[in-house]
């Protein structure tokens, strides 16, 4: 572990975390272009919505097959050989897809195919992530994590609907594959090669057992479907940008990411400790309400700016993980943030099919709306159960400025019975502190 972390600059002292933002940058890269290339290749070939929206997003409900198979080798691989194996899977899988003459059912059924493999490569990344910082280094790094996703997501879909342009889809797929490969070998040649954070083999039932445990504590299942549901339903309003705008969907997608890069550059770096317990619900509140105005149908001058700040509230997804760690065993962190990580993009895939079919029988802008007010009423329904720490029982110590669990909630979780002494540095006080 490294010393506790005041500033972006002081991450890229990390050694491995250069390497590893380039690698998780690399595939996300890889997996906008192709995304878009899919999505439009279903599109013009079906014109149907939802199978549009599955292309893009479908393959997220796999997750939930690999969260319920393979989820234990998060913290039971080498990162390297897991990361540097799952990247060039993706870009064989992408270059697959771009095959002429391969017919929609087998394109959807490599999409599935890999959804099930990445289950483990966001417990695998976040895990070492969470293993090369400290505690409270690994919001700070999350958030820069966000920042590079948004600003790939930027530059991948206007680049995407480019390459789709110049291309054709399948040229802009090939694209994507090279993107993926390219991770890869950051991933192989930048990385330390370490030993697993768990002893033993990967295995079904030890995936089973440990979602159990993790499932089993009240406090983390609110913050669990807090992470997943509102987050999964405004997805399936993005899901539907190319049925709503053909032409335009690049830009609201571009505009969205830029929405999700402010809110983590504000929530992450500049807002203290004390307000960000209290942001969880009002950010899942801005990431669903502003959609409710394509109910009217808006046109883009409305559309963009709406979209724009319904990104922000992306940002919620940085308390609410701060929450999860604190309430989450040291040895079940990667498999605790896999779990977080496909469960998310499960809820995404569903969130994509649920949007699409609505659109199928209604419209692509009455979808988003009904969709958007199903993620405001969940979120409502949450909010009890994400009050601050100390109003949820948990106590902060004048002696030290940390919080600690007050109530009991189960051995090994920090504060509760049988776990080892641990805290959670407070944030100091000062403009532009961070954890």
């Amino acid at each position: 572990m490294h010393t506790y972390r005041h500033t972006y600059r002081d991450l890229f002292r990390t050694r491995e975390f250069t390497p590893l933002l380039l690698m998780s940058a690399g595939q996300g890269a890889g997996q906008t272009v192709s995304g878009l290339a899919l999505g439009t290749l279903i599109h013009t070939g079906t014109g149907s919505p939802l199978l549009t929206a599955l292309a893009m997003f479908g393959p997220s409900l796999a997750q939930v097959i690999g969260a319920t198979t393979l989820l234990s080798a998060a913290d039971r691989l080498s990162p390297r050989a897991a990361l540097t194996g799952l990247s060039l899977l993706f870009g064989l899988g992408a270059a697959a897809q771009a095959l002429p003459g391969l017919p929609v059912p087998a394109v959807f059924a490599v999409a599935l195919a890999l959804g099930v493999a990445s289950a483990v490569g966001g417990g695998v990344r976040y895990g070492l992530l969470n293993e090369l910082l400290t505690k409270d280094g690994y919001l700070l790094g999350r958030s820069l994590f966000n920042m590079s996703a948004g600003a790939v997501q930027i530059c991948g879909f206007a680049v995407g609907g480019v390459l789709v342009t110049a291309l054709s889809a399948r040229g802009a797929l090939l694209v994507g594959s090279a993107l993926y490969c390219s991770a890869a070998a950051v991933a192989r040649f930048g990385l330390a090669r370490r030993a697993p954070r768990a002893a033993g083999r990967p295995s079904v039932g030890e995936t089973w057992r440990n979602n159990a445990r993790l499932w089993s504590c009240r406090p983390r299942r609110y913050v669990y479907v807090a992470l997943w549901v509102p987050n999964g339903l405004i997805v399936g309003c993005e899901s539907l940008y190319v049925s709503y705008a053909p032409r335009n969907a690049g830009v609201l997608f571009a505009c969205g990411a830029l929405g999700m890069l402010v809110g983590d550059v504000l929530v992450g770096r500049f807002v203290p400790r004390r307000w960000r317990q209290r942001l969880g619900v009002p950010l899942c509140l801005l990431l669903a309400a502003p959609y409710l105005v394509f109910a009217l149908r808006p046109p883009l001058a409305v559309a963009v700016p709406a979209v724009v700040l319904a990104g922000l509230g992306y940002a919620a997804s940085l308390p609410l993980q701060e929450r999860l760690m604190f309430l989450t065993p040291e040895k079940l962190s990667g498999h605790a943030l896999g779990l977080h990580s496909s469960g998310m993009l499960t809820l995404q895939g569903v969130g994509a099919a649920v949007a699409g079919a609505v659109a199928q029988f209604t419209s692509p802008s009455l979808a988003m709306a009904t969709t958007a007010a199903a993620s405001v009423a969940v979120t409502l329904a949450l909010a009890p159960g994400l009050r601050p720490l100390a109003q949820a029982g948990f106590r902060a110590s004048p002696a030290t400025s940390a919080w600690a669990l007050g109530p009991a909630t189960e051995p090994g979780v920090r504060g509760g019975p049988g776990a080892v002494p641990h805290t959670v540095q407070a944030r100091p006080a000062g403009r532009g502190a961070t954890d």
